[in-house]
């Protein structure tokens, strides 16, 4: 049985919430790519993080017009499905890591987010 590429194991490189938000306030900004679910993404999200979902990232990777001379960050929840995004992408040539502990670590860092606000009755 063939496993799907998007399970989760190992390490790969990371950044840590403070370092990148200090990152994203330069010239030099790395690209975000949140992998959560699109409902994860709409709660609470880093401005300007393109949301996809770890399991559609291999087939439309290509479609996001991705910057390769600047880096990537991959963003999850914890720091697990960010994994294997960060490996698809340093296999498709780009410059990538992951955000330490995902965005947990974002919120318990009280970093600025962005949020969909649903309507209230």
């Amino acid at each position: 049985m063939k496993l799907p590429w998007w399970l989760p194991f190992g390490q790969v490189a990371e950044i840590d919430a403070r370092a990148l938000h200090a990152q994203l306030q330069t010239a030099a900004a790395p690209q975000i790519i949140d992998v959560r679910t699109t409902l994860e993404w709409r709660h609470s999200r880093i401005g300007n993080a393109l949301s996809v979902p770890v399991t559609e990232l291999k087939t439309r990777l290509p479609s996001l017009m991705l910057d390769k001379s600047r880096p990537v960050v991959a963003i999850c929840l914890s720091g697990h499905r960010s994994i294997p995004a960060v490996r698809l992408l340093r296999a498709s040539g780009y410059t990538a890591c992951q955000l330490h502990q995902g965005m947990q670590a974002w919120w318990k860092a009280k970093l600025p987010v962005v949020s969909d606000k649903e309507p209230t009755n």
